[in-house]
């Protein structure tokens, strides 16, 4: 196996996300008081399954909270109940339930599933009002461009799609946002920044999670989300990304192409995806379809957008995706784009081999390697409870796995050697585990490590094999030979020694009586002007 840090310097993480200030602070704490109020009234605050298990005096707290929880907090478990209040509070506060649906690490698997099915579902707005947000961000007439745009089949807290036809016959769904979407979601922002700020400042186990850099990652993906030129270029290039995939016999997944002409900041248009979406009942049940080989390239085609292109679609979630058989894939709404580095990409692929291969030596390498493990711990006991995590479930079936216990000990092991979310990996460690959720809905005991091995076996001889380190001595060996001919061309200028001799005394004190004396002549010649 090859050496994560051959060629790039991975030690040095890539600086986290700016954080951006509160611009409207006492807009942002009142909007925080409502969020706070809502979950009280979903008992979502501090969940009463959670209170024995404080010490007394939270308990105190916990009860009191109890007293205002309403009948919406009577029904479900805490994860339904954190779902129905951030359905209620609108786009930031659902964008922040799915992001928090991928840290069962730290919640649990059952509140993480549950929260999972948060959907993020509203009344579409009117036809006319579609009609008008359409010609005022395209600068044309609806008629020009569609021959018949029907009412909405989807809207959600940002944006809402319409069917319409294109004058060539061709199906297309139009994306169309919100009217005044923007101005709710700069809101919901600032909110997500003053409770990042408190937590950090009150709550110190958070500080580990960087809550700000997290609230920054969610920021980003959300303010991408509200220009559909920006998603049209992101369908663009991952469909060029899953075209060059099925160029080399790896057809996992498809994209819809671009309608160019109808694109805007505020719209977005793209041909209508085939098949049925995953989120439907009757997808599971269409004639040919192997729910097997589907959940096979679900894995597959995510891998190898995030390990070969480094460029991945990172909300593959049912919502997203349509299948018909025998396993087609495609995939939409691309709002949300994961990004990975060379340094990244190599970190992901070696930790899969590790597992794959059970070498968590070199897998623990890897981590100090990359810094994600602070120095002063030991390789060897951070191997050591790698170990204790692998064993149990490599080569298991996914039913025969305790997910719950599974993600409880890597947790401990995160904490014990102070390890810290790193923020450009959230969307990385989102897109799996909802990659992973899809899989196991397809199939109960599908196993993940299978399904992976294929791509990144690929992806380690291609990169880190003999052949990989001989591509590399050629590169740095061209690489050193331009810099000897750019040398040669432009050789540098001779050096110029300047010698540096102490000043004689003598001529310091001449200097001096010469300052003095003319200063004194200054004096006396205006000394009339003075007196008068």
């Amino acid at each position: 196996m090859g050496d994560l840090t051959r060629l790039t310097d991975v030690a040095t993480p890539p600086p986290a996300p700016v954080a951006q200030p509160v611009r409207r602070p006492l807009d942002a704490l009142a909007r925080l008081m409502r969020w706070g109020w809502v979950l009280l009234r979903h008992d979502a605050l501090i969940p009463r399954e959670v209170t024995p298990m404080l010490p007394p005096a939270a308990r105190l707290a916990a009860r009191a909270c109890h007293m205002f929880a309403g009948p919406q907090s009577r029904a479900g478990r805490p994860g339904e109940r954190v779902g129905r209040a951030f359905e209620s509070l609108g786009p930031v506060a659902i964008k922040l339930g799915q992001v928090l649906a991928t840290r069962a690490d730290i919640f649990g698997v059952q509140f993480a599933r549950d929260l999972g099915r948060l959907k993020d579902r509203l009344p579409p707005f009117a036809l006319e009002d579609a009609r008008r947000e359409i010609e005022r961000g395209l600068g044309r007439s609806v008629e020009s461009l569609f021959t018949d745009l029907q009412p909405a089949v989807a809207a959600a807290s940002l944006a809402q799609a319409h069917p319409a036809f294109l004058a060539d016959g061709r199906k297309v769904a139009v994306k169309v946002l919100r009217p005044g979407v923007e101005r709710r979601v700069a809101r919901g922002l600032d909110a997500m920044r003053l409770a990042a700020r408190l937590a950090e400042r009150f709550v110190e186990p958070s500080r580990r999670l960087e809550p700000r850099a997290f609230v920054e990652i969610v920021a980003r993906s959300m303010q991408i989300e509200l220009d559909m030129r920006l998603e049209a270029a992101a369908a663009s290039e991952l469909g060029d990304v899953m075209a060059r995939a099925r160029a080399d016999g790896r057809a996992h997944m498809s994209a819809p192409a671009v309608v160019w002409d109808g694109v805007g900041k505020r719209v977005l248009t793209l041909e209508w995806a085939p098949g049925i979406p995953m989120t439907d009942p009757a997808a599971a049940e269409q004639p040919g379809l192997d729910k097997d080989a589907l959940a096979d390239n679900v894995v597959r085609a995510f891998l190898i957008q995030a390990l070969d292109h480094g460029t991945f679609h990172a909300d593959l979630h049912e919502g997203n995706l349509f299948c018909h058989a025998p396993a087609e894939l495609t995939a939409v709404d691309f709002g949300i784009v994961g990004r990975l580095g060379p340094a990244e990409r190599r970190y992901l692929a070696e930790i899969l081999w590790g597992f794959l291969n059970r070498d968590y030596d070199r897998i623990a390498r890897v981590h100090f390697e990359a810094g994600y493990v602070p120095p002063e711990h030991s390789v060897e006991a951070f191997a050591q409870a790698l170990r204790a995590v692998g064993e149990p479930v490599i080569g298991k079936q996914a039913s025969q796995v305790s997910m719950g216990r599974l993600l409880g000990q890597l947790f401990e092991i995160t904490d014990l050697f102070d390890m810290r979310l790193r923020p450009e990996l959230i969307l990385l460690q989102k897109t799996m585990v909802s990659v992973e959720g899809v899989a196991r809905r397809l199939n109960p005991d599908h196993d993940l490590w299978a399904a992976a091995e294929p791509v990144v076996a690929a992806w380690i001889r291609r990169e880190l094999g003999p052949q990989a380190q001989v591509r590399d001595l050629l590169e740095e060996a061209r690489a050193v030979l331009k810099a000897l001919a750019r040398q040669a061309r432009t050789p540098p200028a001779p050096a110029v020694v300047v010698e540096s001799r102490p000043t004689p005394v003598w001529k310091g004190v001449v200097a001096l009586l010469a300052l003095l004396t003319g200063g004194a002549a200054l004096v006396l010649s205006l000394w009339p002007r003075i007196l008068g």
